[in-house]
């Protein structure tokens, strides 16, 4: 029997980066002194969402991996607690910017990087203007404790990321997310949120653990207040997609659950929903459709 704990986590984020850095590190803190193995922070911690409006000034917030406080700050946490830790942060690379997630195991190495390969593109979500799309593909790391996938936030929408890193080896898919308010759609889109990745849960046969930020957020541009809140409710699912642990809307907050690796290795093999694919069948998933 492999058994691991995985938690996610959330909380509330200002423009004091130490201050972020500070509750993110009291929570994977407190996550694993319970026993938890792999702890998920939310996408992009290190500040408010500025993604909301488009300003230049905030591509001076990017670094490097090397040059990413967050990172250095985790990667002596992660050796120190033994823990798994997968760190979103806005990348600067040469002249281009990627939304990306840095992986440290849990003797503080680095194991590599994934950029977002989904960028939206509306109101309050213009991340098109910061980021540009992926160029890493899709990646699954070999951690002390598991095999893992990592999409970040609107790559959690797309069938297709969560197939690809299942077929690629992983045990556990891992989505940090900022959503909120859909004001162009008028809608709460925390449902369909969760269900997309239920589905990816139950397609694949795998847990699901994503988190998500809490708290009303406002960014002012030439004197306009744009404000966004956020949901919060992150979770965490069996390997038939459903929520077995969930946060609340609005709390600052740490979920955890265990699973046995091979149980769930077992029940991909018994559904033989991946002995009966027909890759060669798919040749639309290359096209727009």
């Amino acid at each position: 029997m492999r058994t691991v704990t995985v938690a996610t986590t959330q909380m509330a984020c200002s423009w004091d980066k130490q201050q972020n850095i500070d509750i993110a590190t009291d929570l994977v803190t407190k996550a694993a002194k319970a026993g938890a193995n792999i702890i998920l922070l939310q996408e992009l911690f290190e500040t408010p969402y500025f993604c909301q409006v488009h300003d230049f000034d905030y591509f001076k917030l990017a670094t490097s991996v090397a040059d990413n406080a967050a990172i250095k700050h985790f990667r002596n946490l992660a050796k120190e607690l033994a823990v798994v830790l997968p760190i979103s942060f806005y990348e600067k690379s040469g002249n281009t910017f990627f939304n990306s997630v840095t992986v440290i195991d849990a003797d503080g190495e680095i194991l590599g990087t994934y950029r977002k390969t989904h960028i939206p593109d509306g109101i309050p979500y213009a991340e098109k203007f910061y980021f540009t799309p992926g160029d890493t593909g899709f990646k699954v790391w070999e951690t002390k404790y598991a095999k893992i996938g990592v999409g970040i936030c609107w790559d959690q929408w797309f069938p297709e990321c969560a197939r690809s890193m299942a077929l690629m080896g992983a045990e556990i898919l891992f989505y940090p997310t900022a959503i909120g308010d859909e004001p162009t759609l008028g809608i709460n889109s925390k449902g369909h949120w969760q269900r997309c990745m239920q589905g990816h849960a139950a397609a694949n046969l795998m847990p699901v653990v994503a988190s998500n930020r809490i708290g009303s957020e406002t960014i002012t541009q030439n004197g306009v207040d744009s404000v966004m809140a956020f949901y919060g409710s992150s979770f965490i699912t069996d390997g038939r997609g459903e929520i077995i642990e969930e946060a609340s809307a609005d709390k600052t907050e740490v979920i955890s659950a265990t699973f046995d690796l091979d149980k769930l290795a077992s029940d991909r093999h018994q559904w033989g929903v991946f002995r009966d694919r027909r890759p060669s069948m798919y040749g639309t998933l290359l096209t727009h459709g």
